[in-house]
């Protein structure tokens, strides 16, 4: 008899053994396109250079020439990557400032240089400073929000302002404000609980009790406005970058201080989802302010702005927000929201929940794939949710090993991303049989619901965009653009996928007595390997492996059995595959 291996896409893995017969059960690195298994693609290095930290966020757009910019946020920096190489445009803030007494500045003619009198500075060369309240003297008024320092003595320091006095004089007002100025400090790499319900990770902090501090990772909210990079670290205000060489971000005028998450909606206007209110300062996690139309530096709502307010109705905090055409999507830790621009002056946008109970795990663990969304909900459940439907429950058949090993209080490192060249979202997560840091992931086709997975490390990954290619970043910092050749930047990589039991026939044993292959696309060796059993809880016999060459055309070898359990899988650079209908070769060895 010749018996065709004919198995529906999808790994079933969270089903007995005889359940999921005639099923594939487990693999890794083997996505299911057009109906049947092929092996990933490799990936390439991006850059010589790694990221500085462990990445959370990336996030690519082009400027006004067409330039590709990348954007990596860490947890202790934030960088972008042009032109092949890295720069450092970490935000920096100003510390506590220092209120000098009158006549502290002094400026001479046809100079740009400002001397400023401070006693026991401090300070050293190249150092820099924000510079404020100073009132105009010699035909300037010399305030600066960023600029260097040249130190002359304990006592005196001097900058460069950006145009000459026009004459000499001493003075400035007595509200001269220097504030030293520094580097964001660095962010928490792992999440620690919370001290309440919805303030930490899955599984996490007690019920009911409030949360006073922020136990989370850092992660980014990164867009584009334009050719300039918006970024958000969680927790902080949101900033710009210039797109401008040897320039760093810097914070938006008037941005609320604390904000969770950051985004820029089809109306040219900057949200900030989980921030302070505007009249009391204090943060409220359900408070969502915006800027004015194509002015990101206007968040004073006024009847002549367009920068309002909103406070989303229910518990819970805004965990995440995307823009989605026209409507924005916004999850808290128990619902979703969407946002709709109604265009009237007193409330531009409106928003209104869809879901209960769907809220979201960590603010980078949802997908948006044209006008529907993927994500993963506290509860470890796979929802979806289409502009104008209801939310929905996404079944996967392998969610029960995620679910047993993600790594405790890690939820917030999720992250998901489309792979738009095969239709499917991809979902990195930590294991904690690997540790803290994502380590494997689950993959689903959106056409046919098939899911698959692998063990690889990707503390962030983004979908081609402008840039052509997926690129996923390790925990180390190392980038790499995906789907490109058939090996790991030069190196092997490994891949398997195995079947459920193939109950054959099932009134008697059979003897497979060889394979005719069927793999299309076939980089490096593959290997075959049999399980058989006779009882689906009976023993079982291993048989291979069994080397599959490019281009056999049979694999001899002999076992008997009434259930089979195949197994193919390859390692080595260059590898790959695409496995279609292999044949096996069988005789009737009696009905015991």
């Amino acid at each position: 008899m010749r018996i065709p291996l004919d198995i529906l896409p999808g790994l079933v893995g969270d089903e007995t053994s005889f359940s999921a017969a005639g099923r594939w059960a487990d693999g890794s690195n083997v996505r299911f396109w057009r109906g049947q298994p092929q092996v990933i693609g490799g990936w390439e290095s991006l850059s010589p250079e790694a990221v500085t930290g462990v990445c959370r966020k990336v996030f690519a757009w082009t400027d006004k020439a067409a330039t590709l910019n990348v954007a990596f946020g860490t947890h202790n920096a934030l960088q972008v990557w042009v032109g092949g190489s890295l720069s450092d445009i970490t935000p920096v803030l100003a510390r506590p400032g220092r209120t000098l007494g009158a006549s502290a500045l002094s400026v001479s003619a046809g100079s740009p240089v400002v001397t400023v009198s401070m006693a026991g500075h401090g300070l050293e060369t190249g150092a820099r400073v924000a510079v404020s309240g100073a009132e105009a003297l010699g035909g300037i008024a010399p305030n600066l929000a960023d600029v260097a320092i040249a130190v002359i003595d304990a006592d005196q320091f001097s900058f460069v302002f950006t145009e000459p006095a026009t004459s000499a004089a001493v003075g400035g007002g007595a509200g001269v404000v220097i504030a030293p100025l520094a580097a964001l400090a660095p962010g928490a790499v792992d999440g620690s609980g919370g001290q309440g319900y919805g303030t930490g990770s899955y599984s996490t902090g007690h019920y009911s009790a409030p949360s006073a501090a922020d136990f989370f990772p850092r992660t980014w909210s990164l867009a584009a406005f334009g050719e300039r990079l918006v970024a958000n670290p969680r927790g902080g205000t949101i900033h710009i970058w210039a797109n401008a060489a040897e320039t760093v971000a810097a914070p938006l005028r008037d941005a609320p201080a604390r904000v969770s998450v950051c985004l820029v909606s089809h109306t040219d206007q900057i949200f900030a989802l989980g921030c302070d209110e505007e009249v009391s300062g204090d943060f409220n996690p359900l408070c969502i302010r915006h800027s004015g139309v194509r002015d990101p530096n206007s968040w004073i709502t006024a009847p002549e702005t367009t920068a309002r307010e909103y406070v989303l109705a229910g518990g819970g905090r805004i965990v995440g927000a995307c823009a989605a055409g026209q409507f924005l999507l916004v999850w808290t830790s128990d619902r979703l929201f969407v946002g709709s621009f109604v265009g009237a002056l007193n409330q531009p946008w409106r928003f209104d929940p869809v879901g209960e109970h769907c809220g979201l795990i960590g603010p980078n663990a949802f997908a948006l794939a044209g006008s529907r969304a993927l994500w993963l909900a506290p509860d470890l459940q796979f929802r979806s949710y289409s502009l104008g439907g209801a939310v929905e429950i996404v079944p996967c058949p392998i969610r029960d090993e995620m679910a047993r090993n993600l790594a405790g209080a890690q939820g917030d490192k999720i992250t998901a991303a489309t792979i738009g060249l095969y239709n499917e979202v991809r979902f990195d997560y930590p294991d904690a049989r690997d540790g803290d840091e994502n380590s494997r992931y689950l993959t689903v086709g959106l056409e046919d619901g098939a899911w698959s997975r692998g063990i690889m490390a990707r503390s962030a990954f983004v979908d081609a965009g402008p840039q052509g290619d997926p690129i996923g970043v390790t925990p180390e910092g190392r980038a790499y653009w995906h789907e490109r050749g058939q090996s790991a930047d030069g190196s092997g990589f490994s891949w398997f996928i195995e079947s459920g039991d193939q109950l054959l026939d099932p009134d008697q044993t059979l003897m497979v007595r060889g394979l005719w292959p069927d793999m299309a696309l076939q980089a490096g060796a593959a290997a075959l390997r049999l399980n058989t059993r006779l009882k689906p809880q009976g023993p079982s016999r291993s048989h291979g492996p069994f080397g599959l060459a490019p281009g056999a055309s049979r694999v001899d070898l002999r076992a008997t059995g009434r259930f089979f359990k195949v197994r193919f899988s390859g390692q080595g650079s260059p590898t790959g595959g695409r496995i279609g209908r292999p044949v096996f070769d069988v005789v009737a060895a009696g009905t015991r």
